[in-house]
């Protein structure tokens, strides 16, 4: 099992690029760097590409519709360029509160939208001509650099399955992907290239080992309101809706609602035990350790840590040696 991390978006990048160096030390594999309505993440992957020498590096993730295709290509190629071959390309479709709302752009035809990012960007890293027009001169390291994308809804999900070489639900509960995401994900293999090889699975969780279990609690608690809750409006979040499809329709929709009317504290507090528990890996070795390895028996190949153990060299030292091989 892979570990990766991914750099808060709400806080400033210098002083977690530097901490990143720690943790690439510490055993971390993969550093995700997220884009929303704050600092753009290519900036600082350009920073982290100078500044670390081992791990992958990429967008977690790029809204496809804020860039043309060929600009996306392009950057993944100067990263790829930057990082000797360290890139991996993380791409989404965002919502309309951030594409229309920030950015001032339709969120028009998203899944379509994916598709054509994804065409586009192999063909300039061949560098053919993409729509038969100008043929790249870049020359990245890589003709083909891993494509991860975030995705929940079915038929996204089923084009993730045929194009991608990654697949990253940000809210997912691996014991549950069968019942939830089996049908979307056999349609999608049904046309996969066989080039791609395995479907790779990267699944966020928060993580507290030991002493740090109940910070980790109280972060996946507040993480969990706000997308239940913020992350859309009524009938509108991809969160809200997946987490009913996952097993608790009734508490997403209570904690959408205590979220909306402005209790944010206790849209918190209603986040139910269970749902916590199913979204941390939290607890002594003992329990850290079988919690990992059921992960990896569920299908997923990279955990992405929140919480605690996101930001502590000794926390991912530790889990290093308790993921399994």
């Amino acid at each position: 099992m892979r570990l990766a991390v991914s750099l808060d978006y709400a806080s400033g990048p210098l002083p977690q690029i530097d901490a990143v160096v720690a943790l690439e030390d510490a055993g971390v594999d993969h550093v995700w760097v997220p884009e929303a309505y704050g600092f753009d993440a290519v900036t600082a992957l350009g920073a982290l590409a100078a500044r670390t020498r081992r791990v992958t590096l990429g967008p977690g993730v790029l809204p496809v519709h804020t860039r043309t295709p060929a600009l996306i290509a392009q950057t993944a190629a100067g990263l790829d360029a930057l990082s000797g071959g360290r890139a991996v390309l993380g791409l989404g479709t965002s919502g309309p509160g951030v594409i229309e709302g920030f950015h001032g752009v339709p969120f028009a035809r998203p899944r379509e939208r994916m598709r054509e990012v994804v065409t586009t960007c192999r063909a300039v890293w061949r560098r053919e001509a993409p729509r038969g027009g100008l043929r790249p001169i870049l020359a990245p390291p890589r003709a083909r650099i891993p494509i991860v994308l975030a995705t929940m809804r079915p038929a996204a999900v089923a084009l993730t399955a045929e194009v991608a070489e990654g697949w990253y639900p940000l809210m997912c509960l691996p014991e549950r992907i069968g019942d939830v995401w089996g049908d979307a994900l056999a349609r999608g293999r049904a046309g996969r290239d066989a080039a791609l090889g395995e479907l790779q699975t990267w699944v966020s969780m928060h993580v507290g080992l030991g002493e740090h279990a109940d910070a980790a609690r109280a972060a996946a608690r507040a993480h969990l309101a706000l997308y239940l809750g913020g992350m859309g409006p009524r009938g509108g979040n991809f969160y809200t809706e997946v987490m009913g499809r996952l097993g608790w329709p009734d508490a997403a929709e209570r904690i959408q609602r205590l979220y909306l009317d402005g209790r944010r504290d206790e849209a918190a507090a209603a986040v139910p035990a269970d749902m916590l528990d199913a979204f941390t890996v939290a607890g002594d070795a003992s329990v850290v350790g079988e919690r990992l390895r059921r992960l990896a028996q569920a299908g997923v190949t990279t955990l992405v840590l929140r919480g605690p153990a996101a930001t502590d060299p000794g926390h991912v030292a530790r889990l290093r040696e308790l993921a399994p091989a």
